[in-house]
This record gives C-alpha cells, sequence and structure tokens, in this order.
C-alpha cells in the first residue's frame, strides 16, 4: 500500500470489516430469523411437525454444533494429517536446506582499490562471516579497472578507499542475495573501521564510534522501485489463495454431496435447519482453513528464526496480512457457491462436472494476478478484477504487493465482497432448501425455480 505504515491500515481495516460483517449478520437473524417464508405463503419446514420458533442464541447454538461436528470430522481424517505434515515437510525444507547450504557457494570476490589489501582484509573477513559467506580479496590496479570488472562479472565487490563500496545493483533493505548481504555487511563494517581509526578511545571519541554510520553504497545502474520489492511476498501469497481455495472448496463441494448421497442429511434436516446445516458446514470448513493457515504460517517463521535463514526476510506485514484477509474473504464468497453445487449432486462424476466450471473464474484471477506480479506492473484487467469478488482475492493482493492499491481502493473491493458474499449465501441457503432432498438424479437449475401459480 502507497504511503509509510501501510499495513496499519489494513490491520485497522481487517479488524472493521469483520466486526461490522458479524454486527450485520447478528442483526438480521433477530430480526427476521434465516428461515423465512417460501414463495407461495407455505411454512418453511412443511411436511414435518412444526415446532416452536427459538431464540436467536439458540438457532446460533445449533450452527455451532453443526460447525463442530464438521471441525471434528475433518481434524480427524487421516488425509488431512498426513497433508499438513507433509506441507510442513516442505516449508521446513524449502527455509531449512538453503540456510544449511549458504556458505558452500564459491567466494565473493572483492576487489581493493586506493588502499593496500591487508589494511581491510580483517574488517572485510568479519563482515563475510556475519553473513555466511566467503570472499577472496583482489587487489585493484586503480577506480577505472575496478568498475570495468565489477560491469564484467569478474568482481562482485569493490571497496574504494576503504570509504565507499561499489556494487553493480545497489541493494535496498529486502535485497536478500549474498553479495546484496556482503555489501551491507561491509559498509557496516568500514563504517566502523574508520570511526576507530579517527578515534583514540577517549570517552568523545567511544561515543563517536557508537554512533557510526555505514559508509555509502553506490551502484553502476539505478536501484529499482521500492514499491516492486514486496512482489516476492504478494506472489507467495496469490499462490497460497488459491491452492487453500481449491482444496477446501471441493472439501465443501464433495461433503455436501457425500452427506446427501448416504441420506445422512435426512436425519439432520430432522433436528435442524437447512440454513442452520449449510451455515455450520462452511463455518467448520472456514475454521480449519485458518487454523491450518495460522500453522503453517507460524511453523515457517518460527523454523526461519531458529536456523537464521532469510528467505523470509523482506515480507512485507501489510501484503501478509493482505493476503491472509483475502483469503478469508474469499473463502467466504466461494464456500456458499461450492455448497449449493454439491447439494445438486449425488455422484463423483457429477461433481467433477460441476467443479470446472466454478473454478474458472479463480483460475481467471490466478493466473493474471501471477502475471502481473512477475511484470511488477498492472494491467487494466488486473485493476477490473480486483473489485469483481470472484477475482478479488487475488488481483487485490498483487496490488497490495506491488505498491498500486490505496487503503480506501482496498476498503472498497472488500466492502463490495462482503456485500455480494451475503447475496450469494442468501440464494445458495435458497437453492440448498430445495435440492438437498432431491434424489435419484442430478438437480437441474429449472426445477429450484419457483413454481408459477
Amino acid at each position: 500500500m502507497k504511503g509509510p505504515g501501510g499495513h496499519l491500515y489494513y490491520v485497522i481495516l481487517g479488524v472493521l470489516v469483520v466486526v461490522a460483517a458479524i454486527r450485520i449478520v447478528f442483526r438480521v437473524r433477530r430480526r427476521r430469523g434465516l428461515g423465512g417464508m417460501p414463495a407461495g405463503g407455505a411454512a418453511p419446514d412443511a411436511g414435518r411437525p412444526r415446532r416452536a420458533r427459538l431464540p436467536a442464541v439458540h438457532l446460533d447454538g445449533d450452527t455451532w454444533l453443526v460447525a463442530g461436528r464438521e471441525i471434528r470430522e475433518r481434524m480427524r481424517r487421516r488425509a488431512f494429517r498426513v497433508v499438513t505434515l507433509l506441507i510442513l515437510a516442505a516449508v521446513a525444507a524449502a527455509i531449512v536446506i538453503p540456510a544449511a547450504t549458504r556458505t558452500k557457494g564459491a567466494p565473493q570476490r572483492v576487489g581493493v582499490v586506493g588502499i593496500p589489501v591487508d589494511a581491510v582484509r580483517s574488517t572485510l573477513a568479519a563482515a563475510a562471516k556475519s553473513v555466511g559467506t566467503g570472499i577472496r580479496l583482489v587487489p585493484v590496479r586503480n577506480e577505472s579497472t575496478g568498475k570495468s570488472e565489477l560491469g564484467s562479472g569478474a568482481l562482485d565487490l569493490l571497496v574504494i578507499d576503504g570509504r565507499a563500496v561499489l556494487v553493480e545493483n545497489a541493494p535496498t533493505s529486502t535485497s536478500t542475495s549474498a553479495t546484496a548481504q556482503l555489501a551491507m555487511a561491509a559498509a557496516h563494517a568500514l563504517g566502523d573501521a574508520l570511526a576507530v581509526a579517527s578515534a583514540h578511545l577517549s570517552a568523545f571519541q567511544v561515543a563517536q564510534l557508537s554512533r557510526a554510520k555505514p559508509v555509502p553504497i553506490l551502484g553502476l545502474h539505478a536501484t529499482p522501485p521500492v514499491k516492486n520489492a514486496n512482489r516476492g511476498t504478494a506472489l507467495t501469497g496469490i499462490i497460497l489463495i488459491f491452492v487453500m481455495l481449491s482444496q477446501y472448496n471441493g472439501w465443501t463441494l464433495i461433503g455436501v454431496m457425500e452427506e446427501k448421497a448416504s441420506r445422512v442429511v435426512e436425519v439432520l434436516l430432522a433436528t435442524v435447519r437447512p440454513i442452520q446445516l449449510l451455515g455450520g458446514k462452511v463455518l467448520g470448513i472456514g475454521t480449519v482453513v485458518l487454523l491450518q493457515s495460522a500453522l503453517i504460517v507460524a511453523f515457517a517463521l518460527i523454523v526461519a528464526r531458529v536456523v537464521g535463514s532469510s528467505l523470509l526476510k523482506g515480507a512485507a506485514p501489510d501484503v501478509v496480512l493482505a493476503s491472509l484477509l483475502w483469503l478469508v474473504l474469499g473463502y467466504a464468497f466461494y464456500c456458499w457457491v461450492y455448497a449449493a453445487a454439491g447439494s445438486m449432486a449425488e455422484r463423483q462424476d457429477q461433481v467433477q462436472t460441476l467443479a470446472l466450471p466454478l473454478s474458472l473464474p479463480m483460475v481467471l484471477g490466478y493466473i493474471v494476478a501471477i502475471t502481473a506480479a512477475s511484470s511488477g506492473s498492472p494491467s487494466a484487467l488486473v485493476r477490473v478484477l480486483a473489485y469483481l469478488p470472484p477475482t478479488a482475492p487475488f488481483d487485490m493482493t498483487v496490488l497490495v504487493g506491488i505498491g498500486a492499491a490505496t487503503w480506501w481502493e482496498f476498503l472498497i473491493s472488500a466492502l463490495i465482497s462482503l456485500v455480494c458474499t451475503a447475496a450469494v449465501a442468501w440464494m445458495a441457503a435458497g437453492i440448498y432448501k430445495r435440492a438437498v432432498l432431491r434424489t435419484g438424479h442430478r438437480v437441474r437449475i429449472r426445477e429450484l425455480l419457483p413454481e408459477r401459480a
């Protein structure tokens, strides 16, 4: 997000959006209820004994009972535990292996011009050790020759008179390459050395040493725009959102179909209303989504800190928060659609037929977002898709990552997604109520339309 402290906007907006959504849902349920009267004035539970309408708190309690049942069933499955362990193992390997092998690469070639090599050998060696790399010092005849060798790749760094460090591309605070890390460490070390040389360890000079600043790092080429420094974090967030939405939407689709095919849903509907059963299912799976995502992120942060990995360095808080928030908003939108579709099928082949058209918006938003994250320049298509709920989880995330979205644009997109999610949930509840008890064949759309008088 543009402007300093942008991640604070996301924290505030995320909390406000969630709180507002919860308050609206509970107010609507208290005033109007969730069952409603279907077209034609028939009772919502025609065909079975009516029971007294319960207060909203009891309806919510029934929904949470269904959600708890769904959470227990999902987390008890061996497939869930195996997949979670495999993901954690892959994350650990991606962090630990680079950290364990980073010192085994070729040493950095450091040219020294203007002063003897021995004058800076110990200083640069200590800087290289601090970042876990090796160095090979090369004396250079003059500055012009050093720049030429730096541009041709014969040198990785050039130390000029012990007062400046020259690299081909000036690093930023988010740079993680070995050369960039060595350049920054050498700059700090040379700055300390200059302070020591100018001080004779008097009280004043010791204080001067504690305030030493690194020497400037110059570049032969211009520094890339800072706004694109978070593209890697945005790219990771987009992939995470796509994988998690695909997995858990598939769970919702197949779960509803299996309950319908096994007639378990008939037993459940004898005690709870259809909207409570549907709401509890999507709420339970959504809770599992958050738990698994939080576990993966926390595990990655802990492992990276323990092994001293720089893989996650530069992950901007605003991009991470935006990715997590859009994962929640994306699931909230799609889960109702997939649940309604699952109630229209009762065989695996029918589920596969429904899954393809439902996933097309996600695939479109994912591909467009990946392209924008790779180029660092958002197209008009990305800006349009960032405001459409089916594609906003991917495209608004990439706009945040490349610094092309303001806080109010983010807020507008989130509010549009919430409003559309409420509308989709209302329609999905109606479809689910009419289709979940129709068995023997795949339910057609025309069978779900209200009958004309």
